[in-house]
């Protein structure tokens, strides 16, 4: 990557301002344009061959690949000299995370053993214990919407609950939810569990025992064959509060502990002879975000976020996953992102807040990095912080979509705030004009991808974001995704889009106005 800039007279001219008798001197408006045209196609295709190697062994999180690809950006940062908000040259911020091996549990219903992996699977269990589950709420279908909620009137804090899938319909045939005869996130699959089970922890349940038949035969199988193999299996990362346990259940199993669970949609509280004992078995994984930072000159303490994950698929079956696309296209954005900002600094154009430069480990084993730093130890106060600009593959296009290949993806842009939204919006007029594709965008996607990248761990905290994607391909986690297939020229634009938006946020007089905020629960 270029280091030495040479910036144009234009942009440090200095005008005088009213009469010759009057000395004081005022600087004209810096030209964003001037930096970012120093983001380039052929620096990030230096930047994206290295980190995208074969060298980089996939970048697997907690492997030996994702230690040279954090090395590798922290020399990047102070080749620049760009700094890091922790103390000297620590650019690392550790995240925690243990892999687990699936736990020894005995559960008894009535005095009767039942077994793991034919009668029930517990995912989530963090630590070693005991559950006295014999008091427990029948939630019916689990669902907490705007118009229709199986939660009305119950405090779940520290209880055991039992649901169901599926969701409730009208007499019209129509989705209670939704007033459609669409699918919504409540309605099957594993979108449905997920959905549920986050209502669950939310409110504070103790554990969530879950009724999808078809869904715990396909989980149950390949748990199973990986307890089988005796080979540790998912990262995870320890929460700071109390987690909820997650127990997938047959539907045997279902019947004994609720008869009336297939036709009752009501909720009720019932007693029981249930426990559950848990004997957990992990292995700490060491990992870590990169982070960079450049202060603002007049509002230091707002926090404008620019975010990548830096983590891929690692290696299988002896193929390297190199991830040039996912996320290598993003990582390599910032890295000329921050050059530009610290090209405007050197010049005396700093932004007026502070930019802080994420690069995120976890996120292809669940957003844990990002994660991590929401919920467990931001560096700065989530209250100070102004926007995530998320970037998740910038470097391609999607097949399936027809038109200019001149595009981006937004997600997240107006779920927040309209003016983060508007300012993105007159910022691409006015600087890139990439058409602006909100696809996914829509609520009721069903590849919900706005949970589904890094910028969400901010959205749930109530921070707007912007999630820039060119949307998947063929090569999408496969070993064929590779540096060769990137078009350089999108990559170009698309992170000059993200640095004069990001600009835009960082140098406005007002703070962006968050007015759709979601209710916490």
């Amino acid at each position: 990557m270029k280091r030495s800039l040479n910036i144009i007279a234009a942009a440090l001219l200095l005008v005088g301002c009213g009469s010759s008798n009057q000395k004081t001197v005022t600087k004209t408006p810096a030209d964003p344009t001037v930096y970012g045209t120093t983001i380039t196609q052929d620096e990030l295709k230096t930047l994206l061959y290295t980190y995208a190697s074969d060298e980089f062994e996939g970048r697997e999180t907690g492997e030996s690949g994702e230690v040279k690809a954090v090395n590798y950006l922290k020399d990047q940062y102070v080749k620049m000299g760009i700094p890091s908000p922790l103390s000297g040259d620590d650019y690392f911020q550790e995240v925690p995370l243990v892999k687990q091996k699936s736990p020894e549990i005995k559960l008894t219903l009535n005095d009767k053993n039942y077994e793991q992996f034919k009668d029930f699977l517990v995912l989530g269990a963090e630590n070693s214990e005991t559950i006295d589950a014999s008091n427990i709420i029948y939630v019916g279908y689990g669902i907490d919407s705007e118009t229709y909620s199986d939660y009305k009137d119950l405090d779940v804090k520290g209880k055991i609950l039992l649901a169901k899938a599926g969701e409730p319909k009208d007499e019209n045939g129509n989705y209670m939810t939704s007033g459609t005869t669409e699918e919504t996130k409540w309605s099957s699959g594993r979108q449905s569990m997920s959905s549920k089970a986050n209502i669950a922890k939310d409110k504070g349940a103790k554990a969530f025992l879950y009724l999808d038949p078809s869904l715990f035969q396909r989980y149950a199988d390949y748990f199973g064959a990986q307890a089988a193999s005796g080979e540790y299996g998912r990262v995870s990362l320890p929460s700071n509060e109390q987690s909820t346990l997650l127990i997938m259940v047959s539907e045997d199993f279902a019947k004994a502990l609720y008869p009336n669970i297939n036709d009752d949609a009501m909720t009720k509280s019932f007693t029981t002879a249930m426990e559950i004992d848990i004997k957990s078995q992990s292995k700490d994984v060491d990992s870590k975000n990169v982070v960079a930072f450049i202060k603002g000159k007049e509002k230091p303490d707002e926090i404008v976020v620019i975010s990548a994950h830096l983590d891929h698929e690692g290696i299988k079956d002896g193929k390297v996953y190199n991830g040039a696309d996912d996320d290598g296209s993003g990582t390599v954005a910032i890295l000329e992102i921050a050059q530009a900002f610290k090209a405007a600094a050197d010049n005396g154009d700093g932004p007026k807040r502070s930019i802080l430069f994420l690069h995120v480990t976890g996120e292809e084993k669940g957003l844990l990095g990002s994660q991590h730093y929401t919920d467990n130890d931001p560096i700065f106060p989530l209250k100070n912080t102004v926007a995530d600009l998320n970037i998740d593959m910038i470097g391609r296009t999607d097949p399936k979509r027809e038109g200019d290949r001149n595009y981006v993806y937004l997600i997240g842009s107006d779920k927040l705030s309209t003016e983060l939204h508007n300012l993105s919006e007159e910022v691409n007029k006015k600087y890139a004009n990439i058409i602006l594709d909100y696809t996914y965008n829509d609520e009721n996607d069903p590849n919900r991808f706005y949970y589904r990248s890094d910028h969400y761990n901010f959205a749930k905290n109530n921070i707007p974001v912007i999630f820039y994607f060119n949307g998947t391909h063929d090569d999408y986690h496969q070993p064929s995704d590779t540096p060769d297939k990137i078009q350089y020229d999108l990559l170009e634009n698309r992170a000059r889009l993200v640095f004069y938006t990001a600009w835009e946020v960082a140098n406005r007089e007002g703070r962006l106005v968050v007015d759709k905020a979601e209710p916490k629960s």
